[in-house]
């Protein structure tokens, strides 16, 4: 089946299950693979060209123009809409029927409650303007999982923020992602405003899919190792 991916986390899961893409975007991080532009701006007409069976794409991720000029064009899609961690074994039953992949293995991701009490966290995801997740995202949802309470200072799934107003949230710890934006070691003192930082990776917390068991027993051992250091008053 002739399948282009446009979701950087479904690209992962479709190889994982042996099923390669014609075509993904750059952000795919898949150096072997055509790439048709990025999640916002794919290449409509490099894709219509590729002749595919199916387009898989994801509300979030995706443009609905872009859907709609694919589409137009007559290609059949195949739309994802991830919002939770509950979200994902009914995703991943989905995308296996229509890629063909029925038989593959794709493993329980529901997870069992966490142990309590949760810590508290602010996840920011850009700078300039300060953004961060809220209530209602897959990182939230899986965080929630792995024993973490989010905290914005802001309304809505991705607020935007002022680290004056971060701070009276009363966190224990920024964890600082790898992407969508690259935070790094020389972010660290601007970010220790709020609370001391984390580095965390970024496709653990929004990568949802075949990565999804992994991420959340990684999460689950630093949120572990995070309520030690906060009894500790460190």
């Amino acid at each position: 089946m002739r399948v282009v991916s446009l979701v950087p986390s479904a690209t992962e899961t479709l190889r994982a299950w042996g099923v390669d893409p014609v075509a993904v975007t750059r952000f795919c991080e898949q150096p072997d693979l055509p790439t048709v532009g990025g999640t916002k701006n794919p290449d409509i007409e490099a894709i219509a060209a590729l002749r595919p069976d199916l387009v898989v794409l994801d509300r979030e991720e995706n443009r609905r123009e872009d859907a709609e000029a694919l589409a137009a064009a007559g290609i059949p899609l195949h739309v994802l809409h991830i919002t939770g961690v509950e979200d994902v074994e009914e995703a991943l039953d989905g995308m296996a029927r229509a890629v063909g992949a029925e038989e593959v293995e794709k493993g329980a991701v529901t997870p069992a409650p966490p142990a309590r009490p949760a810590v508290p966290v602010w996840v920011p995801i850009w700078r300039r303007p300060w953004m961060a997740i809220g209530n209602g995202t897959y990182g939230a949802s899986l965080l929630a999982a792995a024993g973490f309470q989010v905290r914005a200072g802001g309304d809505g799934r991705y607020p935007e923020e002022d680290l004056r107003r971060v701070a009276a949230l009363g966190v224990s710890f920024v964890l600082a992602p790898s992407e969508p934006y690259p935070f790094k070691e020389r972010h660290r003192r601007e970010l220790e405003v709020v609370a001391p930082v984390e580095m965390v990776d970024g496709k653990d917390l929004f990568w949802w899919g075949v990565r999804t068991p992994a991420a959340l027993a990684r999460l689950r051992v630093l949120g572990e190792a995070l309520r030690a250091r906060a009894a500790a008053g460190r």
